[in-house]
Order: structure tokens, then C-alpha cells, then sequence
């Protein structure tokens, strides 16, 4: 019994000894992309591209608003046959789908161009964060703007394949 203990307390003593000579450090990356100053000026990019969309999509609801005036008018009229007003109202309808679709085109333009326009900021701050840790002997820097994120590991092995044939995967 006592050789176990003896076997146990030299492992914990020998696994705490090396976890105090690594180094961990942490950053906000959020905060840092903010700072930069390349990031004002994605930013009104970003504004102007947004502008230009949402400019046409004003102008295709104008239309629309346009048109069912129009329609609402000729339909209190009587003018029109019910043949008419139906194919009046599924182009309305066609019209107005048009224009939920485009404001989702809209979405994902901008949420594209975001990302065109900060990548080579998050590339530069995690290429800054790679040299600081390496200069400095940091084993890892954690991303304090996200819980849990990893930004800086030093390079290690690949397990998955180890973890995968334990799980019989």
C-alpha cells in the first residue's frame, strides 16, 4: 500500500511540476480588431456597400407600393374583370416575394463583404498573437471576447485518430 502511495504522490508531484513551467496568456480579439486602424476604414466600406444595397431595395419597394396603389385604385374602380384582378394580385404577390428575397440577398452580401473586408485584419492580429507567444514562451492564448477560444497552441499531436479507434469509429 505504501509503494502506491509512493508511486502516486511522485506522479502528482512530477505533473505539477511541469504544468508551473508553462506559460498561458490571454487577449480580447474583439478589443485588438477594434484598435486597429485599418478597421475604421472596413468599417465605411462596409457602410457604403450596405447603402448601394439597401438603396435598390428602397427603390423596389417604392415600386411595389406604386403598383398596389394603382391596383387598389383600379380594383374600387370596377374597371377590372376578376381574371384581371387575380393576375394583378399574384404580381403583386410575385413583386413582393421579390423583394423578401432580395432583402436576404441583401444579408448575405453584407455578411460576405464583412468577412472579405476582416479577414486580412483577424489573419494579421492572429499572425501578431502567434509571434507574442512564441517570443515569449506562451503554451497557449485564450480569446477572452469568446468563451473557451483557443487563439495560440503550440504545436502538438494529433490525437483524433488515437481518440477515434478508442471509440471504434
Amino acid at each position: 500500500m505504501r509503494k502506491v502511495l509512493l508511486i502516486l504522490t511522485l506522479v502528482v508531484l512530477s505533473g505539477s511540476t511541469l504544468l508551473y513551467g508553462q506559460k498561458y496568456g490571454h487577449c480580447n480579439l474583439g478589443s485588438l480588431i477594434a484598435l486597429m486602424p485599418e478597421t475604421k476604414a472596413a468599417d465605411s466600406q462596409l457602410e457604403a456597400y450596405q447603402k448601394e444595397l439597401v438603396a435598390k431595395g428602397e427603390d423596389m419597394a417604392t415600386k411595389f407600393q406604386e403598383n398596389y396603389a394603382a391596383f387598389v385604385k383600379d380594383a374600387q374602380s370596377g374597371d377590372m374583370t376578376p381574371k384581371q384582378q387575380q393576375e394583378r394580385q399574384n404580381a403583386l404577390q410575385q413583386e413582393q416575394q421579390a423583394i423578401q428575397e432580395y432583402e436576404q440577398e441583401i444579408n448575405q452580401k453584407l455578411s460576405e463583404k464583412r468577412e472579405e473586408l476582416l479577414k486580412p485584419l483577424f489573419d494579421k492580429a492572429s499572425e501578431a498573437i502567434k509571434a507574442v507567444a512564441k517570443e515569449n514562451g506562451y503554451v497557449m492564448i485564450f480569446d477572452t471576447s469568446v468563451f473557451n477560444a483557443v487563439l495560440f497552441a503550440n504545436d502538438t499531436d494529433d490525437v483524433m485518430p488515437l481518440v477515434k479507434t478508442k471509440l471504434g469509429l
